[in-house]
């Protein structure tokens, strides 16, 4: 069953606009979603055992710096599955950069819009490209934090592809395979 939720002002922290534009967008685009409720959990593996599901069906999002230039950076929005790593040396030869590594905690929270943990697998950021690896889209449904610890979105695939089309978003590989896997 899918459904929006009508949020109760009451049961929404002070600082909740990347939740509350998420569920806008979701709504305005007919999107079926299921709000889950859990113990605070921004970790992959813990998250999804609060949320009942196989760590693969979690999206992992991650903000990734790749320098193009002596001065100049590009940031990604790199959505694999849960169980994946990025490929970061993949990232940094799509943006054709000379270094890349994950963006600080204050970038990549401002550019997200969330903190840590909770950041979704949707781009609200123009200096924020979202690119998604095709392994997220296997299942029925994606589960993420909704930029929120304690609440996240068992979102369709089908909405969150339909979504990726509408915003130009890249979907291709780049989760990396276990002899070259960064650490995160």
């Amino acid at each position: 069953m899918y459904a929006s939720v009508p949020q109760d002002p009451a049961d929404t922290p002070a600082d909740d606009s990347a939740y509350l534009r998420l569920i806008s967008l979701l709504d305005e685009n007919g999107a079926r979603y299921r709000v889950i409720d859990h113990a605070p959990e921004g970790r992959t593996e813990e998250v999804s055992r609060h949320r009942g599901h196989p760590v693969s069906q979690g999206a992992k999002c991650l903000v990734v710096m790749v320098k193009t230039g002596k001065r100049t950076k590009r940031y990604f929005l790199a959505v694999v599955p849960g169980d994946a790593r990025v490929d970061l040396p993949g990232l940094k030869a799509l943006a054709e950069g000379s270094y890349v590594s994950f963006a600080s905690a204050d970038r990549a929270e401002a550019l997200s819009g969330s903190v840590s943990g909770t950041i979704l697998p949707f781009s609200f950021h123009p200096d924020l490209e979202l690119v998604v690896d095709p392994g997220v889209l296997e299942h029925e449904e994606i589960y993420f934090n909704a930029a929120r610890l304690d609440r996240s979105l068992a979102l369709d695939t089908q909405d969150y592809r339909d979504h990726l089309l509408r915003v130009g978003a890249r979907i291709q590989p780049i989760t990396a395979k276990e002899t070259e896997a960064a650490v995160q």
